[in-house]
Parts: C-alpha cells; sequence; structure tokens
C-alpha cells in the first residue's frame, strides 16, 4: 500500500498553477541522500522565477536524508516489486506530478517503459528510450556498443569465457558485475587461479585499466540534440562516487562525448560515461550511466545547470542549455548530516 510521509505537513495546492508565476511539480524517485541534487533543482527553480513542489520517494522515507529536505515525500515498494510502477503512478495521479526523475540504475527500465502511461496522467519521465538503458545497464552490451562505434574500450568478456581462455590475457584483469553498479563487487584479480567457480550473478571480465579516472556528464535535449558535455577529474572516489573533483575542457573526452550520443539510439536528457586516461593521454570508455551521476552537482556549479533545463523543458521555456560552463571548479565533498527530531 503507498504511504505518504508527512515530514512538513505538506498539502500539494493544486491552484498554484493559476496565475501568471510558472508552477511545477516534480518527484525525484530512489532519493536516498541524493540531497545535492535537490537543492540543484530547487536553484534552478529559483533562477526561472519556477514556483517548485518537490517530492521523493523511497523504501524507507524516513530514513532518506533527502526525503527530509523534500516538501513531501513517499513509501513505495523496492523498485524490484511489480507493483514499483503502480506506486509511482498513484503518486503522480495524486499530486498532479509534472516531472519524474529516476536516480537509479534498476527503476530506468521499468519508469521507461511505463511512459504513455505516466504521460496519461501528464508526468514526464527523465529517462532515455529502453533501447539506450538496455545498453547502459548490462555492461558486455555496453563494450559491445562501444566497439560496434570505434569508442575506445577495454577488452571485455564473460566470466566463463576467461576460464575457458585464460593464457589469452593480460594479468591482473577487473572483475564485475554484468549488471552492477556503484562499484559494487568489483574486484582485481591477479591470476587465473583467483577467478571464482560459480557465479552467484552473471559477471564480466575486463582488462585492466591504469591511469585517472574521469566521469563525462552529457546533456541531451528531447528533440536529440547534444546539449552540452562536461568532463570531470574524479581526484578521489568513495564507494563508487566521486568525493573530490575537478572540471575540466578534456579535448578527447568531449570528442568521445559527442560520439557517444549521436551513436545512441534515442538518448535523451542526462547521461553520463565513465573513463580512465592512461599517463600517455589514451583514453577508454568502461561504462555509461542513463541518469544523472553522483558527481553531477559538480557539473551544475560549474554553469551546466541540467536540473534547471529539465524544468525549462517541462515548463515550455525558453531552453538556456548550452555548453557553456567553467573550468577548473573544485568539489569537495564532506559528511553532513539531516537531523530529524521526535
Amino acid at each position: 500500500m503507498l504511504t505518504q510521509i508527512g515530514i512538513h505537513d505538506l498539502a500539494i495546492d493544486r491552484t498554484k498553477a493559476s496565475g501568471e508565476q510558472k508552477h511545477l511539480t516534480m518527484l525525484v524517485t530512489s532519493a536516498g541522500r541524493r540531497v545535492a541534487l535537490l537543492q540543484a533543482f530547487r536553484r534552478g527553480a529559483e533562477a526561472l522565477g519556477v514556483e517548485l513542489d518537490l517530492l521523493a520517494c523511497d523504501l524507507e522515507p524516513e530514513l532518506s536524508a533527502a526525503c527530509h529536505v523534500a516538501d513531501a515525500a513517499f513509501a513505495v515498494p523496492p523498485v524490484t516489486d511489480d507493483n514499483y510502477v503502480e506506486a509511482i503512478l498513484a503518486i503522480c495521479r495524486d499530486s498532479n506530478v509534472q516531472l519524474i526523475v529516476p536516480t537509479i540504475d534498476p527503476e530506468l527500465a521499468p519508469l521507461a517503459s511505463a511512459h504513455d502511461r505516466f504521460a496519461a496522467l501528464g508526468a514526464h519521465v527523465s529517462a532515455s528510450a529502453p533501447a539506450v538503458i538496455d545498453i547502459a545497464r548490462d555492461k558486455l552490451k555496453t563494450a559491445g556498443f562501444f566497439a560496434a562505434h570505434d569508442i575506445p574500450t577495454p577488452r571485455t568478456a564473460t566470466l566463463a569465457e576467461v576460464r575457458d581462455n585464460p593464457e589469452s590475457w593480460i594479468w591482473p584483469v577487473l572483475l564485475k558485475p554484468r549488471h552492477g553498479s556503484s562499484g559494487r563487487s568489483v574486484s582485481i584479480v591477479e591470476s587465473p587461479a583467483g577467478l571464482p567457480l560459480h557465479e552467484d550473478e552473471p559477471m564480466i571480465v575486463q582488462a585492466l585499466l591504469r591511469g585517472e579516472e574521469w566521469t563525462v556528464n552529457i546533456y541531451i535535449d528531447d528533440a536529440g540534440r547534444l546539449r552540452a558535455v562536461v568532463p570531470h577529474r574524479r581526484i578521489k572516489v568513495r564507494a563508487g562516487e566521486v568525493e573530490k573533483g575537478v572540471t575540466r575542457r578534456a579535448p578527447r573526452l568531449i570528442e568521445i562525448g559527442e560520439r557517444i550520443a549521436a551513436s545512441l539510439p534515442g538518448a535523451r536528457g542526462v547521461l553520463c560515461y565513465q573513463a580512465m586516461v592512461s599517463p600517455d593521454g589514451e583514453a577508454n570508455v568502461f561504462e555509461i550511466n542513463a541518469r544523472f551521476g553522483g558527481g553531477y552537482p559538480l557539473a551544475d556549479h560549474a554553469g551546466a545547470a541540467f536540473a534547471r533545463w529539465l524544468i525549462e523543458a517541462r515548463l515550455g521555456m525558453p531552453s538556456s542549455a548550452g555548453n557553456d560552463w567553467a573550468e577548473d571548479v573544485v568539489m569537495l565533498r564532506y559528511d553532513a548530516a539531516v537531523f530529524v527530531q521526535p
């Protein structure tokens, strides 16, 4: 059953849309710790003079920092539950949601596949076409996509293929889940003897890359036009998410971003890719995320205001999207807390 958590005892006022001021009700799903993402949408709305009702949902919203800073929050089933999409549809129907922003990989496919059902309620799902999500969610398909479009990527194979032909590989190698994210269960395997004999989930093996790790944020408008490519170097990473980073106009990475955007069928809105740049300057791409990356706040503060641009698009406002963002903007994350009184 759908449950609303009245964190701020907010009643959505459906009369706000009347009058001259623009109004938007949006929902951030699987909000978790994405406080900075919600703040980016608030900044974007304020800059546009848009009155924003910012809703959030999570499995346990009472334990989600982002849900506590939202205007209202909702409890929903796990994203793997058959009733997950129905729960999101109910929120959209009851709260007159106009924009839905997914934040984690497992929910992208079910939400994108229900695009027409959400559209019938006046809610737009900010996600690429299912074909793009299918490529991004499967690292073996991702590697095949890169190879087919002449995008440099590390050699990739299934675990079974490597076990059958270990002598053809240079060791050590990288072992990771085929459908993983956030650095989950990624490990370095030093020799064939270290390969697992059994798979609890499908695994792939990749050639081990050395060098600097980068994330490149990409924004594509509703007409399929690439509007911005924003690389940042991941100076320090914690739990798979950038903790310290700096924006750079890296020509090779921007060129690769342009090629990815041109090659993905039905890419829209926000995406990012990850690459390793070796000491000799060679870049290899190893992952695509068809959603906001965890390091997006750095791009936003550098002037690539993807959140603002999504608001503009949803409300039919003139687009300010462009590639005019600042280099050398540094993000130094620190631990903060949301305190909840009993």
